[in-house]
């Protein structure tokens, strides 16, 4: 089945489209407070598209995710029972984000810094950040410093990758696509059933 090659033009073409660049902020917002789809996931083919606004689109995805990030920090701090706690419930994130307080016990404001850069659910410590009322300038600089560090990575791999890199993406988009579900269900069903 070609599914993720079909997906994969069509997010092209979008990528494309002149409204992209707005579509991609609110991506980046969003996900940074309360939605599930990283925003790399448009970044990359609006780099591969638009080479020469690489820069720009990292930029836009940076800031607007450390603005959806301060949303998060608000859910957290003074609306945790209204909006936090059902959206961990939706997300079956009770145990991850329990996980990630420890972790800012343990580690303070750098683990901002790690989920900002990592695949680690980022709203989850957005919405923690606030929770624990962490000081809202080191939140806002390890944000800036981790999903900026993150965002501009894409961003290059695709910039100096170009054109080899997008036919190699669209000759594999498939098995790349069927190996990452894949593994994704593995880590979900394991990290279930040996919690």
């Amino acid at each position: 089945m070609r599914i993720f090659s079909w997906t994969y033009k069509k997010a092209l073409e979008w990528a494309a489209h002149h409204h992209a660049p707005r579509y991609l902020a609110l991506l980046s917002f969003s996900e940074s407070s309360f939605f599930p789809v990283p925003p790399d996931v448009m970044l990359a083919p609006m780099v591969l598209a638009q080479r020469q606004r690489a820069w720009y689109f990292a930029a836009l995805t940076t800031v607007t995710s450390v603005l959806g990030g301060l949303l998060g920090y608000a859910i957290g701090l003074y609306l945790f029972d209204e909006l936090g706690q059902p959206l961990i419930t939706m997300y079956s994130a009770q145990d991850s984000f329990h996980r990630a307080q420890n972790w800012f016990n343990d580690y303070g404001i750098w683990v901002v810094f790690l989920a900002g850069f990592t695949p680690i659910p980022y709203k989850l410590f957005t919405v923690a950040s606030g929770v624990l009322a962490l000081a809202v300038l080191p939140f806002v600089l390890a944000s800036l410093v981790g999903r900026g560090a993150r965002f501009f990575l894409v961003a290059a791999l695709l910039y100096w990758g170009g054109e080899r890199f997008s036919q190699f993406l669209h000759q594999r988009v498939d098995q790349i696509g069927w190996a990452v579900l894949g593994v994704t269900v593995t880590a979900v069903v394991l990290t279930r059933y040996l919690s």
